[in-house]
């Protein structure tokens, strides 16, 4: 019977590091719209993969459930791919803990009862969690060990805690890397691994929605500002994810790899930094 590749968030990210994983194993790719996920399923069908799509909502317990027994009656799950989520321009304070925070941390907790061992899964987080201010050791373990149904109900969590939508993003974020050092500790014990990627811009439509929104000022900002001095592609994000996931990093689990161009040193230490001279 074959591997399975689950995608959660069948967005171009997702695709392109299933396209590197994914060949001779059974790719489910999953978004929160099928008709998008049916589209991907199709492309994929017509380069010569085994794929077949599904309809998730990650804020859902009972939607990722379904999920999960859809890839189950599949085959062995090898591979989780967690590349859903929203932005700071595209929803609420509420929605973003709900979906990038919660949603996220209920997909490892469902998955890694199931994960095949030898399988691994990548979550892809972003270079924001590494520009919040550092948070207490309280706090970051609340973040990585709370049973996912009170995660929300943290006290910094909650209504009034949160400045905005920017704030949520980057509070999900470090919670998502701290959450997958918590659940790698679990996921060894299926033999399974699990890591975080942090992009920095990556062109994707999520991206074009921030640069074409209120914070696009601060986007350009940053691409023009960083050593690389461009944005990324989902193509340089799925080369470090196949490195991650398959063999050559079998010594590699609960870690986090920020791949951002250089935006957070350069925020640290160059000309995207507070108190740099401004041109």
């Amino acid at each position: 019977m074959k591997e399975v590749i689950v995608v959660v968030g069948a967005g171009k990210i997702g695709q392109a590091i299933a396209r590197r994983v994914g060949a001779g194993k059974r790719v489910l790719l999953a978004s929160l719209h099928e008709q998008q996920a049916e589209e991907a399923a199709r492309q994929f069908h017509d380069a010569g993969f085994d794929a077949s799509a599904a309809a998730v909502d990650i804020a859902s317990r009972a939607s990722v459930q379904a999920l999960v027994e859809a890839a189950c009656a599949l085959g062995p799950v090898s591979g989780l791919i967690q590349a859903a989520g929203v932005s700071p321009s595209q929803a609420s304070i509420e929605t973003i803990l709900r979906v990038d925070l919660y949603g996220t941390a209920l997909v490892l907790a469902r998955f890694g009862e199931v994960i095949a061992p030898g399988g691994a899964g990548i979550v892809i987080s972003s270079q924001s969690g590494h520009r919040l201010p550092a948070l207490t050791p309280e706090q970051d373990r609340a973040l990585a060990m709370t049973p996912v149904e009170a995660l929300l109900q943290l006290d910094f969590l909650l209504p009034g805690a949160v400045r905005d939508t920017l704030h949520a993003y980057q509070l999900s974020k470090r919670g998502n890397a701290l959450r997958v050092m918590a659940e790698a500790v679990t996921w060894g014990q299926r033999g399974a691994r699990l890591n975080t990627i942090s992009p920095g811009i990556v062109i994707t439509p999520l991206a074009n929605d921030e640069l074409s929104g209120p914070r696009g000022a601060g986007y350009r900002r940053m691409i023009e500002g960083c050593p690389v001095g461009r944005a990324g592609t989902p193509d340089e994000i799925a080369q470090l994810a196949a490195l991650l996931m398959g063999p050559d990093g079998g010594f590699i689990t609960g870690s986090d790899f920020l791949i951002d161009g250089g935006v957070t040193a350069s925020y640290k230490f160059g000309p995207l930094a507070p108190d740099a001279p401004q041109a």
